[in-house]
């Protein structure tokens, strides 16, 4: 009932931001996984020698199940590497371990951004899904106040799109100084690293821009809303 073509407007050049951050994100991955580094470290031994270094030796590195899915749990102090970066000696991999890593030493250092998006994950859990309900909800009820709850609510899922983007970007800076600091990547390899990392940030940037349309194109539905009125 409130859906309206300018939707399109908002929703479509964040919708193809994301699909070309994710187009280069693929391909950085494809190619770079096929380049092993001069060192002939896997992913989880250079998070490992890394974490060693930091005074973190507590925390775990595991393996994990599916592509990309490499993350640092900061409630178990585990750094979870899929089997593609555990495993394998590519530039690829261990550009993505030591991001992952980068996660760890910001967890160590109370890193502000990073401690911000941890206190907010259970509202965006919240709210990613309560938030368009309560506002629709709001809108085929005719109660505006209602409907700007829900705004509101969905309103943490932008900020946590924003919060993300200095956390990522700078457990990518830690990550690519770390590499060359360690030695485990060099030269055309550290080259490597920065294509697969700054794909990879593109896509955090991509995420903000369809959080933000989104936010935006609900305000747009209740400024709408009350000019009719």
């Amino acid at each position: 009932m409130y859906f309206n073509p300018l939707y399109f407007v908002f929703a479509l050049p964040a919708l193809i931001l994301a699909l070309i951050a994710q187009a280069r994100v693929q391909s950085a991955v494809n190619k770079y996984s096929r380049v092993r580094t001069s060192r002939n470290a896997t992913g989880a031994q250079v998070a490992r020698a890394i974490l060693d270094n930091a005074g973190l030796p507590d925390v775990a590195v595991e393996r994990t199940g599916g592509l990309l899915t490499d993350h640092y749990d900061p409630l178990s102090r585990t750094l979870r590497l899929s089997a593609n970066v555990f495993d394998t000696p590519s530039v690829a991999a261990v550009g993505i371990a030591a991001h992952e890593t980068g996660h760890a030493l910001q967890h160590q250092a109370h890193y502000f951004p990073l401690t911000v998006r941890s206190a907010i994950v259970p509202v965006v859990q919240f709210g990613s899904w309560l938030g368009p309900i309560t506002f629709f909800l709001g809108m085929l009820l005719n109660m505006e106040p209602l409907a700007w709850v829900g705004v509101i609510l969905f309103a943490g899922v932008a900020l946590f799109a924003l919060v993300t983007l200095p956390v990522e970007f700078d457990a990518s800076r830690r990550a690519k100084e770390l590499l060359f600091q360690f030695g485990f990547a060099t030269g055309d390899e550290l080259v490597g690293v920065n294509k697969v990392l700054d794909a990879a940030a593109l896509t955090y940037v991509a995420g903000l821009a369809q959080a933000l349309s989104t936010l935006l194109y609900y305000v747009f539905l209740l400024s709408g809303n009350r000019r009719r009125d």
